[in-house]
């Protein structure tokens, strides 16, 4: 017996795999509340600020990019759940090291999304309750949540699920006032029409360079839909919990985002400085202050909302690589629950980091982490459907019977992959989005290198040795 098989032997005995206790309404709000967060909240006003009013034309787009990726990932998921999705998908497809490639590059994005979230809420509770600095707020909310994943998966999912109903409602709501009030249906508040879409140098007062910058703050706005992929492998039902949460979460994503933003394009100007808070900005315009006080305190909701079911994907995407040999072991045992420990405490370190960082860079850490995994998820996008394209017909030659089926394939999964080359393209156009591009394209270089050698490795090691 080889002195790892011994060690394993010597262990204390842990629960063997994840539970399936998992709703599909929970699934279904998984999906929304990992994407419905600080993109949202925060970074609506960053891409205005950089595209205009023309920062619709960025929404849409990435809007249908993600309806034909969740389309391509439901596919996949109710065919082979699991909680590596897409990285088991392209390990299948592409082979070993573009799985283990892109599950790292997810796990990296959500842990520095993780510490976005935290910061970001803090950031804007602290604007309404200046009571407690930025940092203290951040790491209350950091230990809070990381006691909430190390629960029970049902009881996450259930904490989860009324959480993301808050904000869903929030947005509901902030669509219907938006609507009155460019409608002139609210007394006292006159009606700003649809002049900031012409006003202020235009639709597009940045030109395409803009609406390129807008794009990739978009694109991290999205980023966080393919939980849903994820988490199915907890559910009790994968394949009948995974159609309806896709078709769900898509279509409300993209109509609470696209119109949040043509709400908030035509009320705020797009150089005015309340687009730090956009939210609050168009209830202040009506001279509502205690509302602007109040959707405040629901973006707050929504940021640790989405920071919540970022923790836990990446917790299980770990989990997966270290079933898979990926990662070390340790990452791959659950508690008596069901739950991973170590991978949950791995995946929240750098939001303690971050804590840190705020102390000592106070004010400067959110943009900087918004910046640095904004195209992140164009490569898991890319991958998802190149493994789709593959897995799929492999699937049709072997006659091989798939519980959920894309439709119009592969022309829709073709029209995906030419949609985010397309991006990839205007993003090239912009001094920042390309800057951000070079640095995605190192980042996924030097993952992909440090794989094949760790594959390697474990190729040549001779047997019997740890």
């Amino acid at each position: 017996m080889s002195t790892q098989q011994s060690a394993d032997a010597e262990a204390p005995p842990a629960v063997s795999g994840l539970g399936h206790s998992l709703k599909q309404r929970q699934l279904t709000m998984m999906g929304l509340g990992s994407a419905i967060g600080a993109g949202l909240f925060l970074g609506s006003g960053k891409g205005i600020e950089a595209a205009g009013p023309a920062v619709l034309v960025s929404y849409l787009a990435a809007g249908t990019l993600i309806i034909l990726v969740m389309w391509a990932l439901g596919e996949m998921a109710a065919a082979n759940p699991n909680s590596g999705a897409f990285s088991v998908y392209a390990q299948k497809a592409l082979g070993p090291v573009a799985g283990s490639t892109v599950g790292w590059l997810w796990w990296l994005q959500l842990v520095v999304v993780i510490a976005a979230e935290a910061l970001g809420a803090a950031a804007l509770l602290e604007t309404i309750w200046p009571v407690l600095p930025v940092w203290l707020l951040t790491l209350i909310f950091v230990v809070v949540f990381t006691a909430v994943n190390l629960t029970s998966v049902k009881n996450y999912g259930e904490f989860e699920f009324w959480f993301a109903l808050l904000k869903v409602a929030a947005i509901v709501l902030f669509l219907a006032f938006g609507a009155a009030l460019l409608l002139g249906w609210i007394p006292g508040a006159a009606s700003p029409g649809l002049g900031n879409f012409t006003n202020n140098g235009g639709f597009a007062p940045n030109g395409l360079s803009g609406i390129a910058t807008g794009l990739f703050v978009v694109i991290f706005a999205f980023g966080g839909t393919e939980i849903v992929a994820v988490a199915a492998a907890e559910t009790a039902n994968p394949e009948r919990s995974v159609a309806i949460a896709v078709r769900t979460v898509v279509w409300r994503i993209l109509v609470f985002y696209v119109g949040s933003i043509f709400v908030i394009a035509a009320i705020v100007p797009w150089n005015s400085p309340g687009l730090d808070s956009p939210f609050a900005a168009v209830l202040n315009s009506a001279g509502i202050k205690w509302a602007g006080t109040a959707i405040t305190l629901v973006a707050v909701a929504a940021l640790l909302s989405a920071l919540n079911a970022n923790l836990y994907g990446s917790s299980r995407m770990i989990y997966s690589l270290a079933e898979r040999g990926e990662a070390p072991r340790i990452f791959a045992r659950t508690t008596r629950r069901r739950v991973p420990l170590a991978a949950v405490a791995i995946s929240v370190s750098f939001g303690f980091a971050a804590v840190v960082l705020e102390l000592i860079f106070p004010g400067r850490v959110l943009d900087a982490l918004l910046n640095l995994v904004g195209s992140t998820c164009l490569i898991v996008w890319g991958i998802a459907l190149v493994s789709q394209l593959i897995l799929r017909r492999r699937a049709d030659r072997g006659g091989t019977a798939l519980p959920l089926r894309m439709r119009a394939f592969p022309a829709l999964t073709i029209l995906g992959l030419v949609l985010l080359a397309a991006i990839f393209a205007v993003g090239f156009l912009g001094e920042q989005s390309r800057t951000q591009l070079y640095g995605t394209f190192s980042l996924v270089a030097g993952i992909a290198v440090i794989c094949w050698l760790a594959q390697r490795h474990q190729r040549n090691r001779p047997a019997g040795r740890p």
